[in-house]
């Protein structure tokens, strides 16, 4: 009967340790494959400086608009409940699972010279395709419904009888939203907004389609590698280094918030 368990045991290891080299062994090797020194020096190139400046530009811009307006529309789908939310909810999250050259044609199909949205954009002076204004539309659409998701999540998981009591002091509701529902989320709110930036700092397929890749404009760094790793191996790999640490950074001040549930709280 020893033996069977050992057994066993042995072969979850296996597996784990399969698995770990697997998932590992890809980002280690972009360490590796050549010395830190050349890594920094590939990060002082003018090509790589634009595309990581304009990638932190883009995706703060987005972020910001997602936190803005993604916040209240996350509190109202978390505290209110009304004929056809379920079906509201799974529109949401819709982009979650569509592969990024489809949201791209969706984009150009609205809000392109020909879309339903177009005329009127135009009309109103604004130009977003091939444009870093269209950058931040194309990151915004991928990666709102990461932050919805999680802070409708963190809003579900409030005790009403907080907000209650808040209204029953006599505030208002938009002062319980900003000085009772918000901090006391904070956490959640936080930990989507981790999820959704590390989203659209590696954004590449619909910006690719709706924005172009133009350098200084358009141009963000998952788009700069793709660029240059055919003749620059050093140069994709230095921009792929700083990515993946901010995606630690990001991974990692999920876990710390608690976005660890976010999983779970999504497959509901």
């Amino acid at each position: 009967m020893s033996r069977r368990p050992r057994a066993f045991a042995v072969v979850l290891a296996a597996s784990l340790s399969a698995v770990l080299c697997f998932l590992t062994l890809p980002i280690v090797a972009i360490f590796t494959q050549t010395s830190p020194l050349e890594l920094l020096a590939s990060l002082g190139e003018e090509g790589a400086l634009d595309a990581l400046r304009l990638s932190v530009i883009c995706s703060a811009s987005a972020i910001t608009l997602i936190v803005l307006l993604g916040t209240p529309a996350a509190y109202l789908l978390a505290t209110r409940h009304f004929r056809g939310r379920a079906t509201l909810v799974t529109l949401i999250e819709l982009p979650l699972v569509l592969p990024p050259a489809v949201a791209g044609i969706g984009l150009l199909a609205a809000l392109g010279p020909n879309g339903a949205l177009g005329g009127l954009i135009e009309d109103a002076g604004i130009q977003l395709v091939l444009t870093t204004a269209g950058v931040i539309v194309a990151l915004t659409f991928v990666s709102a419904p990461f932050f919805l998701r999680q802070a409708q999540s963190a809003f579900e998981a409030l005790d009403r009888d907080w907000l209650d009591a808040s209204r029953t002091l006599g505030a208002s509701e938009a002062r319980t939203f900003m000085a009772v529902a918000v901090p006391t989320a904070g956490p959640g709110l936080a930990s989507g907004l981790a999820l959704a930036w590390g989203r659209a700092l590696g954004e590449f397929g619909a910006t690719l389609m709706f924005a172009g890749s133009f350098q200084g404009i358009t141009q963000t760094a998952p788009l700069a590698i793709y660029g240059t790793f055919s003749t620059d191996f050093t140069g994709a790999l230095a921009l792929s280094a700083v990515l993946v640490a901010v995606s630690a950074a990001l991974l990692l001040s999920v876990k710390l918030l608690g976005g660890s549930a976010w999983l779970g709280s999504a497959a509901r």
